[in-house]
């Protein structure tokens, strides 16, 4: 069997085309023209596979620089009973509309048509167009056309083609009657009433002639074809899983009650309902565990997630008595007692393994779980047991076993008689988490409501991954983000930063097992941080706030640089913090002898510098452990802030090279330098900040991001907030990744407040996110701000509310549904804020998290239970309607 490709495609000098089988193997095309690039490989018929998988890519000097879009596979059945197969390719661009090539779109992939194995012609057509929208579910796509074995343009008898794969379709055609010109062209045909639905938009399509010969099979891929329909829309729901309340919860919510949530989402009309991330975070047993991004592990959900009612019940009816007092208690307290809740399920848990552990264990279900998770459920397990047996996660402290060995860790799992239970008693939850998320996933695909979840940015330094893979990250350094609307000083994460360099070298391996875990119960799925994929924010492990961090990567400055800019560069005065008898006397008040006594020494008449065992922020923050007065939160704030006040920070690898302070321009040391210096330095910041990094961190995110989003078939959302270089845009509208859009946020800093109508239409709008105050919340922070948002935004008139009536939230509500953005996902409080019957009346209590303050307990509770709100009558249909006229309820 032969097989010809040809491929139209302009090549520049160098770059050659080659063919990428889904084997490995690569096959090199020719070129007369560099116009169209032509190639035959010949099959012997009895080894040759029964199917090729293919795509086309772009090399220069040996090195892939270009892919095409792979949402769609190549594929082709090879029917032996063709001599030679003759495929007329295009090279596929991402299309606009590559999300509905998603599996939050078009489900799961389509069973391939066999083009021609059962059929075959002494020559035949195979066509193959892509057709991402219907404008009815039960719509499929036909063809008509001016050849008889297309019905003659008779629009009774068109013929229906099948599915091949997502969105695309095909129909084999027997080429032997064929005259020319070939006219047809494609339609939806009405499978529930057997009728025309409607043609696609565009003009006839026609081939004027085909030198086909006997035993040939042409294969022709048509562009994607469209229909005139409207923009689709959807509304949905944010919640956190450990915020859902329901009659049955064990104080916390699980699994089952998301399935409760889902079914809120059918009620009111709404298509999606987004989650938090959901892994295990168990690092000391105690209440800071409830950070929901610090987990231990990427692959492991939190075992407080189980849904006990989906379980065998106790046996022993006095533990059972127990336990329901236990779950009544914790159930009714207003948010989540983090430590109680996890004690309390985990013995649960314990007596009910000790029942029916063994025979799950033993389960066909099991093993195939265990064979296809092992890579990580078992380390994962073992690490459990050895942060409870030394009583730390930090395994670099670990009496032995600190550095990880895969053969000694699987042999303990196995054999060691302490850490074989807890091992099994490990499996035993996962397993139990694995298959009610997938019943959950699958409850909800099932009602059509896509389940979206969220891949933070870090790990744990205290993490299995750390343990297991130290190469892939940077453990001395800290991830965070620079100073934004959420912390003026910064964020200081504690995440290590990754060693970008070697996941590269094996295809960002890492990063894709974790996409594809995700993928198992998520059609979509939230980016934390995408500007962690252009560049991450670093900050010394010597400090606590985010101030003195780097981006990573960048392009630090010279001195000599820094001088061509009018800015004479003087290292120390430049790159140690300044420190004069006024800024002590501004900061310190009546203390400022006291500091200069205990923390300072004298370096000039004028000048001072901190002493060597306060020189840093961790320093100061151990001097001060335990100590919550006044005075000493004062100090302690006074002294971070002196550390601060430096106009450059040196650069992390090369000590000759440096980079501006962000936000600087607020410190004492910025305010010292001459207005020709504060010249000269604002230009600098400005090209070092927005101009001299925009090319360098597109091209760092083109080698990451299109590999990871291509890995799965799921929907692609970034959450781009912060400090956003101009480049990222860009990136993400090539990628067709979904943006963030806040309306008190704007992406364009000329304005204060977005506009919902002007949002790009790839995107997701949002009135707040969990890192935010509510928008009730928001209301009563600033009045100034809420104020002018009434009159100047809303159109108000009368006098200011001070808090946010019903009647008003309303209103916010209507207008985010009625604006441009594909997906309108509000948080759960946001969507309750519309009904002042329903909605708790403590507005701040509703925020979930603080993200200036790092110890923040993670708590928040819905305040009436899942049953309740099906029952909210009023506030249901109210949502329902909003949604029905705002054109998101397809």
């Amino acid at each position: 069997m032969k097989i010809s490709f040809q491929l139209p495609y302009h090549t520049h000098w160098g770059e050659d085309v080659r063919i990428l089988f889904s084997d490995g193997m690569e096959f090199p095309l020719h070129t007369r023209n560099g116009e169209i690039w032509r190639g035959s490989l010949e099959l012997d018929p009895i080894t040759c596979p029964t199917e090729i998988n293919y795509q086309y890519a772009i090399y220069q000097d040996g090195i892939c620089t270009r892919k095409e879009w792979n949402g769609v596979k190549r594929r082709l059945n090879l029917n032996q009973a063709y001599t030679h197969l003759i495929l007329n390719d295009a090279w596929r661009d991402r299309p606009e509309d590559s999300y509905f090539y998603s599996s939050a779109f078009s489900g799961e992939e389509a069973p391939y048509y066999p083009s021609g194995t059962e059929i075959s012609h002494s020559k035949s057509i195979l066509l193959k167009v892509r057709c991402p929208r219907f404008r009815h579910k039960k719509w499929q796509l036909a063809i008509s056309g001016n050849q008889r074995i297309l019905g003659e343009w008779d629009v009774k008898t068109p013929k229906m083609m099948q599915p091949c794969g997502p969105n695309e379709w095909c129909i084999l055609l027997d080429a032997t009657g064929i005259r020319y010109p070939f006219e047809y062209k494609y339609l939806a045909w009405d499978t529930e009433n057997n009728c025309e639905g409607e043609w696609i938009s565009g003009n006839n399509r026609q081939i004027s002639s085909l030198p086909l010969q006997e035993g040939d099979l042409l294969v022709i891929s048509d562009d994607e074809v469209h229909f005139d329909l409207p923009a689709w829309k959807a509304a949905g729901v944010a919640v956190p899983v450990f915020s859902l309340r329901s009659e049955q919860s064990f104080g916390v919510g699980d699994f089952g009650d998301l399935k409760k949530m889902i079914d809120w989402a059918v009620l009111t009309g709404q298509k999606v309902v987004q989650i938090l991330p959901i892994n295990d975070t168990t690092i000391t047993h105690t209440w800071t565990d409830s950070y929901p991004y610090n987990s231990i592990s990427i692959y492991a959900f939190h075992p407080m997630y189980i849904d006990l009612n989906q379980l065998e019940t106790l046996e022993d009816a006095e533990q059972r008595a127990s336990f329901e007092q236990h779950r009544q208690e914790l159930n009714a307290l207003p948010q989540v007692d983090y430590e109680a809740v996890n004690q309390y399920k985990l013995e649960y848990l314990h007596l009910l393994f000790q029942q029916m552990g063994k025979t799950l264990l033993e389960s066909t279900e099991f093993r195939l779980f265990f064979k296809e998770n092992k890579h990580w459920l078992v380390p994962y397990s073992v690490f459990c047991y050895l942060r409870d047996k030394y009583g730390t996660p930090v395994f670099r402290n670990w009496p032995e076993h600190q550095v990880y060995h895969e053969e000694t860790i699987s042999r303990m799992a196995e054999e060691d008689t302490e850490c074989r239970p807890v091992a099994r008693f490990n499996y035993f939850l996962q397993y139990i988490l694995h298959v009610q998320l997938r019943t959950a996933s699958e409850y909800a695909r099932n009602k059509g409501v896509l389940l979206k979840g969220d891949i933070p940015i870090g790990i744990s330094p205290n993490s299995v991954e750390a343990w297991t893979e130290p190469y892939y990250f940077n453990l001395n350094g800290q991830a965070g983000a620079p100073p934004d609307p959420f912390s003026e000083t910064g964020q200081n994460w504690g995440f290590p930063t990754y060693n970008w360099d070697t996941m590269q070298q094996d295809g960002y391996k890492w990063w894709k097992k974790r996409f594809r875990k995700m993928a198992e119960y998520f059609d979509a799925y939230r980016i934390d941080h995408i500007l962690g994929f252009f560049r991450i924010w670093e900050i010394p492990s010597h400090s606590v706030q985010g101030l003195l961090g780097q981006f990573v990567p960048a392009l630090p400055m010279s001195a000599e640089e820094i001088n061509r800019f009018g800015l004479f560069f003087r290292k120390e005065a430049f790159t140690k913090p300044y420190i004069t008898e006024n800024i002590l006397e501004a900061k310190f008040g009546e203390l400022k002898d006291q500091v200069k006594q205990e923390y300072l020494f004298q370096i000039t008449p004028h000048e001072y510098a901190l002493r060597p065992e306060y020189n840093t922020q961790r320093l100061v923050e151990q001097h001060f452990n335990g100590k919550n007065d006044p005075q000493s939160n004062l100090l302690r704030k006074g002294l971070f802030e002196l550390i601060n006040n430096v106009l450059f920070v040196v650069d992390r690898k090369d000590p000759n090279l440096y980079h501006p302070r962000i936000a600087v321009q607020n410190e004492p040391v910025y305010e010292s330098l001459t207005p020709s210096e504060k010249s000269a330095f604002d230009q600098l910041y400005t090209h070092y900040f927005y101009h001299r990094h925009n090319d360098f961190w597109y091209h760092e995110a083109m080698k990451k991001l299109p590999e990871l989003t291509d890995s799965t078939r799921m929907l692609v959302c970034g959450e781009d907030l912060g400090m956003i270089p101009d480049c990222v845009k860009g990136v993400m509208d090539e990628l067709r990744i979904l943006s963030l859009e806040i309306q008190r946020m704007p992406k364009n800093p000329a304005e204060t407040f977005g506009d919902p109508a002007h949002y790009p239409y790839r995107s997701v709008c949002t009135i707040s996110t969990h890192d935010m105050s509510t928008l009730r919340g928001w209301w009563h922070e600033d009045a100034n701000l809420t104020r002018r948002f009434f009159y100047d935004v809303l159109g108000g008139w009368g006098d200011y509310p001070a808090e946010a009536p019903g009647w008003l939230c309303d209103s916010i509500v209507l207008k985010h549904l009625l604006g441009n953005s594909m997906f309108c996902i509000l948080s759960l409080q946001d969507w309750l804020s519309i009904n002042e019957e329903v909605r708790y009346p403590d507005a701040d209590a509703e925020r979930i998290n603080v993200p200036a303050n790092p110890r923040h307990y993670w708590r928040y509770r819905m305040h009436i239970t899942l049953e309740d709100l099906m029952q909210c009558s009023a506030l249901n249909d109210r949502i329902r309607d909003m949604i029905g006229k705002s054109g998101r309820m397809e």
